[in-house]
């Protein structure tokens, strides 16, 4: 069965242009560096929105994120967006400060160990990396309120988990840097990560993409 809202990032993730694009918004980076470090961005948001709606306040408190943002039309304008449109500095401005806010929402303390991990995956700095998932968040959340709403009617929590766990499961397949990413995600706790954990993504690319 078709996922719409893997389908609709995987477009943009593929894309040379939209890869540079952000590569240039966060100060510049190479193109594969990028591209991996928002690969594995996808992974820990489509996690992190999994869980939160896994329980009835999560779930509520998703709807209302999803809600807030109307028909998912960020993402019929994304290139534009990343490339400073919506008022040039000031949309760009705005779209980092709303990432910033959904990104503390969802992964709360866990938010400086996920960006650890994937800088060690991808070879990004971590500041960087940090800046690059403020600018997909919001493109993220707008993917799945657009596809969410695609056949009229409101959202079903039920088809927005599975989008979201297919998301994830696809990231995953085959890859030990995203499962490593979900399976963090996924642990109970104060949001700690730990060292094996980090030595194992060290082991297996050892800082290079």
């Amino acid at each position: 069965m078709s996922n719409q809202f893997a389908d609709i990032l995987d477009q943009h993730l593929s894309d040379d242009n939209f890869i540079d694009n952000l590569s240039q918004q966060i100060g510049g980076a190479e193109r594969e560096q990028t591209r991996a470090a928002a690969n594995g961005i996808v992974t820990a948001m489509s996690t992190a929105m999994s869980k939160t709606a896994g329980t009835e306040q999560g779930a509520s408190g998703l709807m209302g994120m999803l809600d807030a943002d109307g028909d998912g039309s960020i993402i019929d304008d994304v290139m534009n967006m990343v490339s400073g449109g919506g008022g040039q500095a000031g949309g760009q401005a705005s779209l980092m400060q709303n990432g910033a806010g959904i990104v503390n929402s969802l992964l709360g303390g866990k938010q400086g160990g996920i960006i650890d991990m994937i800088s060690k995956m991808s070879g990004l700095s971590g500041d960087k990396t940090g800046n690059l998932m403020s600018m997909l968040a919001p493109i993220i959340l707008s993917a799945l309120s657009k596809t969410g709403k695609q056949g009229g009617g409101g959202f079903d929590i039920g088809s927005i988990l599975n989008m979201l766990q297919g998301t994830q499961q696809k990231k995953a397949s085959g890859n030990p840097a995203m499962d490593m990413i979900g399976k963090f995600l996924d642990k109970d706790g104060d949001g700690d990560f730990t060292d094996d954990l980090l030595g194992g993504l060290s082991g297996l690319f050892g800082g290079k993409k």
